[in-house]
């Protein structure tokens, strides 16, 4: 049974402390950290304020029980939920994730940002996230496969290719979008490969769509080299997270010249002043925690005492793209990257987010910089809707071209208005948010 709720998140979450004696609080989630963001660049636009609250909140949460019949025979309930923050653009679009800590204050988050990276983008959606409540490190393939059919079919009424198009996350892959479109398409009496992207190319994925948020990243990182006048040859990178994201970045950078030195995942960070050789480390999805044995295998590398200390190495670029909340009231000051570029969805806090601007780094925001991961499914929706294929070369291509158009409208309101790269694609995502809104209307 699915219901749709309004949020009611705002209410139960803590309030920031406002007294004298105290400095306001950190958000403590996504939904927290989304709402400010949104309210700091509202006032760089001429907006409805009735746009902003309206858009303060999702349209519909969808709660649903997913029952599963374990390997050994017990039955076990999981609880799922899907996000559906705002639609006037076009259709929800966001990731499914398992993970043991998803909310549903975590979902209107992540899905808030979502309505913001496709409206940067200039894509046709809107914005939705949704996942279970389950660690897929304890489930077998076949209970993980069990619980996606199911999930889908808790959800079956509220997804499709015109509706909502989820795609993979955390805890998910292109596998688990198969399940998924095989059980939606079964009980839809046909099959319906656009009801969710990243699926494998053989069942309608398409090519490059899991490199595609690296290499937005390293796109992104080029265009601001260029922009404050760094030669991407030698240019030093680090990069936290050497998982989809940070690895296919790492590597791209390193093709094109830069000096990728430091490179983390979970098992520690692994630091060599002359750079590394990225393609021979392999990304956490190859081999997990294989950082440690590059370092004890090759001559001018080592660990660094904590992995967290890759954030503050002095490097020209910092790509956080591991988790969010990474950078935090606690190490801004100690950042020492002139660049930072965001590969992960909110790593940085909104108070870390003012400390960093105020000491000259410019940070270019999730939501530009990761967004290629959204804008190739835009692609593989675009061919699943019309039954044709791209070879990976159509995918690159296109993909440069979006990112390019999507830095230059930042980058003009970041020139025009002297505001920060984050402020700047608030702007731009909320300028076409707005002009969409009043164009539709209000539904009396």
């Amino acid at each position: 049974m699915s219901t749709g709720t309004a949020d009611t998140a705002e209410e139960s979450a803590p309030a920031d402390d406002q007294s004298e004696q105290q400095e306001p609080r950190e958000p403590e989630t996504a939904l927290e950290t989304a709402r400010r963001q949104l309210e700091h660049a509202a006032v760089h636009l001429d907006v409805d304020p009735g746009v902003v609250e309206r858009l303060k909140h999702p349209t519909t949460v969808h709660r649903v029980a997913v029952p599963l019949e374990r390997d050994d025979g017990s039955v076990e309930v999981f609880t799922g939920y899907r996000a559906q923050h705002d639609d006037v653009r076009g259709p929800y679009k966001g990731g499914l994730r398992f993970h043991p800590h998803v909310s549903e204050e975590e979902c209107v988050g992540l899905s808030m940002w979502m309505t913001w990276k496709c409206a940067v983008m200039d894509l046709p959606f809107g914005g939705g996230k949704g996942g279970v409540i389950v660690d897929p490190k304890q489930l077998s393939e076949t209970e993980k496969e069990k619980l996606t059919r199911r999930f889908a079919e808790e959800l079956r009424k509220f997804v499709g290719p015109k509706k909502d198009i989820p795609a993979p996350d955390m805890g998910t892959d292109a596998q688990t979008m198969a399940w998924f479109m095989d059980a939606y398409s079964m009980q839809e009496g046909e099959t319906i490969p656009g009801v969710v992207t990243g699926k494998p190319p053989v069942v309608g994925g398409t090519e490059g769509r899991e490199e595609a948020p690296g290499r937005s990243v390293a796109l992104v990182v080029r265009e601001a080299a260029d922009y404050y006048d760094y030669d991407l040859d030698g240019l030093t990178v680090a990069v936290q997270g050497y998982g989809s994201v940070g690895a296919n970045a790492a590597r791209l950078l390193d093709d094109w010249g830069a000096d990728v030195v430091s490179v983390s995942d979970t098992g520690g960070a692994v630091y060599a002043e002359d750079g590394l050789d990225t393609h021979a480390i392999p990304s956490f999805s190859e081999e997990p925690n294989a950082v440690t044995g590059y370092a004890a295998d090759t001559d001018g590398a080592h660990l660094l005492d904590d992995g967290n200390d890759i954030l503050e190495l002095d490097v020209d670029v910092l790509i956080p793209a591991a988790v969010g909340n990474v950078i935090t009231v606690d190490n801004a000051d100690a950042v020492r990257a002139d660049i930072v570029v965001e590969g992960a969805n909110g790593p940085t806090t909104f108070a870390a987010d003012e400390i960093l601007a105020e000491r000259g780094v410019h940070v270019i925001p999730d939501i530009l910089a990761n967004a290629g991961g959204v804008t190739a499914s835009y692609f593989e929706w675009l061919q699943d809707i019309n039954r044709r294929t791209w070879t990976i070369e159509e995918v690159r291509s296109e993909l440069e071209a979006e990112m390019l158009k999507a830095w230059n409208a930042v980058r003009t309101e970041v020139e025009d208005k002297d505001i920060t790269w984050r402020d700047a694609a608030y702007v731009v995502a909320l300028g076409r948010i707005a002009e969409a809104k009043s164009v539709r209307g209000l539904w009396p």
